[in-house]
């Protein structure tokens, strides 16, 4: 940096001028710029710009430097990811064609690191274990169809056999066939209610959806099961509200309580007493049945909605094992819950569905 006084300004300005030319001839070491001053001196400012180049050179190569280490991070973890994709997807195909060759018992293995992958593997695992659950319930339905069908066929069977090999006989014969018709009937009763359960669960029944008094149709179920309930000394009486309302279909809201009650009476205890309560209970209608039996373990409430489930395994009592499973396809339908709770002693049963919309 330099400065001149004022008398000699020119002349150093013109020498600078002068030396311009030699210095645009040889290549560029010197950059300058000058500015006037307040009181008219001149300042002149330099900057040794030799080293401009191998600046620039050294940014290029940075430059290229920094790319090409992102290209080889980008690269590696595409490498990484890609390898544990793979990983993945091998450990789920393994899993499935274990399923394939030994059963429904393997599972996908988790890694533990609750990732995307881990969240598939949990998913997959539930759904096995669903599927799971349903063949085993297939299985069972098959094993108790079975069960409940071999001991009519076998009796009409033998019935058959004997009066192929006995003389005509008015009266016996017509005994006989009257009792293979009982047979014939309990057998289509069975898939009569196999059909309108699943008929039920495929939610095709609620065009018949309207307001209906469930107290109306408990006390036709109570009229209905009086006499039953008579033969073997059980009261059987009706309890609650005046008026609970619901909206559902009327001949099935019938079905479950008759079922419900039907099973009171049948399991509860001889000379003892069924109740049957309508009641409006924040907000929700409430239907119940009691009776003073020896109930239902806790341990089983959740199985005997099960279609053919019977606590009775031998299976020898009358029955199908289709009543609840009835009643389950009903609560369904009308977005109704059912609970099972200890009435010490007997068990009570409710039916909680939403209020009808007014």
């Amino acid at each position: 940096m330099g400065q001149w006084p004022n008398d000699a300004a020119g002349q150093g300005w013109a020498e600078f001028r002068a030396s311009l030319p030699q210095l645009s001839a040889e290549p560029a070491l010197v950059r300058a710029a000058t500015e006037t001053l307040s009181n008219g001196d001149r300042l002149l400012v330099g900057r040794d710009i030799s080293d401009l180049d191998g600046f620039m050179a050294q940014i290029r190569a940075a430059g290229i430097a920094a790319i090409v280490l992102i290209i080889g991070l980008a690269a590696a973890a595409s490498i990484g990811v890609t390898q544990r994709t793979v990983s993945r997807i091998e450990s789920i195909n393994a899993t499935s064609r274990a399923i394939m060759l030994s059963g429904l018992d393997q599972r996908i293995p988790l890694h533990g690191s609750h990732d995307e992958w881990d969240r598939v593997a949990e998913n997959l695992n539930l759904m096995l274990d669903r599927i799971q659950s349903l063949m085993g319930d297939v299985k069972q339905v098959s094993e108790n169809i079975a069960h409940d069908l071999r001991t009519p066929l076998t009796r009409m069977r033998g019935r058959l056999e004997k009066a192929y090999h006995a003389p005509r006989n008015g009266e016996g014969d017509a005994a006989l066939i009257g009792d293979t018709i009982a047979d014939l009937d309990a057998v289509l009763g069975m898939f009569a209610s196999i059909t309108r359960i699943s008929e039920i669960e495929t939610r095709a029944r609620k065009g018949a959806f309207r307001t209906v008094n469930l107290v109306e149709i408990a006390g036709e179920v109570v009229e209905l099961y009086d006499a039953a309930a008579e033969e073997v000394t059980t009261h059987l009486d009706l309890a609650g509200d005046p008026a609970v309302l619901v909206t559902g279909d009327r001949d099935l809201l019938f079905d479950a309580i008759a079922n419900l009650v039907d099973n009171a009476i049948k399991h509860g205890r001889p000379g003892g007493r069924v109740t049957v309560t309508c009641d409006n209970d924040e907000g929700e209608a409430v239907i119940s049945v009691a009776d003073d039996g020896p109930g239902i373990p806790a341990d089983q409430h959740d199985r005997v909605f099960k279609r053919f489930y019977r606590l009775e395994q031998s299976r020898y009592t009358p029955g199908n094992g289709l009543g609840l499973s009835l009643v389950a396809a009903v609560a369904s339908l009308h977005g109704a819950r059912i609970e099972l709770r200890d009435n010490a002693p007997g068990l009570l049963c409710r039916l909680v569905f939403p209020v009808a919309e007014t």
